[in-house]
Parts: structure tokens; sequence; C-alpha cells
């Protein structure tokens, strides 16, 4: 994608959000942004061809690359690891303040058709949390906690679109016992891997799951969501 599809596709992105409100993320949204940003109708629909969910998708991966940049500026050095994850929930939250455009986004993507889409945004946003957070897993593991906290995230999301609290202090108290309930279970399965009887119980469950593998490419991952291999576990 060259620099001027870029620079087309920002000024859109950035034209079309006063208009949400009303038009929610659709073809009209992006029509008004298209004449207040100076651009053609023809450019405006090459730059988003799926029209104004392409814009809600752009706008879903300008706030995970906000986050990401505020993650990389800031130390988390000191930080237990559970309080890191909070701390990047936060962050891609507080990454966008128009929460209008949010709930219309999420209305968007509940839809029966966009369901899959939303789930993958959902799921691209926890993966970059877990990768910028130094996450080496290759197993089932890579599944599991990105699925966590993929329910954590979508959960304190919908929390927040309804907080009225000064700066949203009850959705970072909701977020807190989320993430509680998280590590009850993490504990939960420790002790369960350290309980000879159950341990013996799972153990065949758990050499069919050392089969299953991360994708193989971190980068462009062709092999979403990734394979299982037999001789893994022969």
């Amino acid at each position: 994608m060259t620099d001027q599809v870029m620079d087309i596709k920002t000024e859109l992105l950035k034209a079309a959000l006063p208009h949400v409100a009303f038009d929610g993320w659709s073809e009209a949204t992006l029509a008004e942004a298209a004449i207040d940003a100076g651009v053609s109708p023809e450019d405006a629909k090459a730059a988003y061809p799926n029209g104004g969910i392409g814009l809600a998708i752009a706008f879903h991966h300008a706030g995970d690359a906000a986050m990401l940049e505020r993650l990389a500026a800031t130390d988390l050095s000191e930080m237990r690891f559970r309080d890191r994850i909070s701390a990047a929930v936060k962050f891609r939250i507080e990454a966008v303040d128009d929460k209008e455009a949010v709930r219309k986004g999420s209305a968007l993507f509940a839809l029966p058709q966009n369901a899959a889409e939303g789930s993958k945004l959902i799921w691209g946003t926890c993966d970059a949390i877990w990768n910028a957070l130094g996450d080496t897993s290759d197993d089932v593991n890579w599944y599991t906690k990105r699925a966590t906290l993929s329910g954590v995230y979508a959960s304190t999301v919908l929390y927040w679109l309804g907080d009225d609290t000064l700066d949203s202090s009850a959705t970072w108290e909701f977020l807190e016992r989320r993430i509680d309930n998280v590590m009850q279970i993490e504990k939960f399965k420790s002790s369960v891997r350290k309980n000879p009887l159950l341990s013996k119980l799972m153990a065949g469950p758990s050499k069919v799951m050392s089969g299953i593998r991360a994708p193989q490419s971190r980068t462009h991952r062709e092999d979403l969501p990734g394979h299982w291999n037999p001789k893994d576990v022969s």
C-alpha cells in the first residue's frame, strides 16, 4: 500500500468520526467523509472498498496501534504480570475517547454477517497485547491466553460503554475483578497439575492437546488458527 493511499485512508477515517454518531459506520458516513476530506468518491471507494465496515475496522486498528505505542513508551518492569495485562487493556480502551464511535462499532460487529470480523478484531487486539508483553507460548496455551483475554477485553469494553463514573473508575474496578477471576482459574489449573490423582486423570487429554501448535508465522499467519500435529502426541 502506497503512502498516498495510506494518507487518504487516514484522512477519510479522521473526517468520518464526526458523522459516525449520526450515520454509524455506513456508506453514508464514508460519502460524507469524502466530501469533508476533499476526496473523490472513486478514491474513497478505492481506499475503503468495504465501505463503512472498512472504516470501522481501520478505527479499531488505529486503537491497537495507539495502545502498542503507549505500551512501548511505558516502563512495566516493576509491575506484576497480571498488572501489565491490566495496564494493556486499560491503554487499549483509553486509546479512543469517542464512546459513540465504539458503541456504533459494537452494534455493527454484533450483526450476524459481521460477527466473524468482530471476533477477529478482538482476537487481534489480544494477540497484540500478549506479543507486546513478550508471550513465547507455542502450544495450546497460545490459544487459551488469547481466548481468555478476549473475554476480559470484550466484557470490559461493554462495561465501559455504560460507565459514567469519574475517569471511568468503575470500569477499571470491573477490569481488576475480571483479571482476578482469570488468575483464580490459572491457580486451579496449576493445582490440578500438582494433584497426583487429577494429573493422572488429565494425562490423556493433556497428551492430545500437546499436539496443538500456534501459527508458525507470527507475521503473516496464513495458517491461522494454527494446526494440530499428530506426530507431537505419538
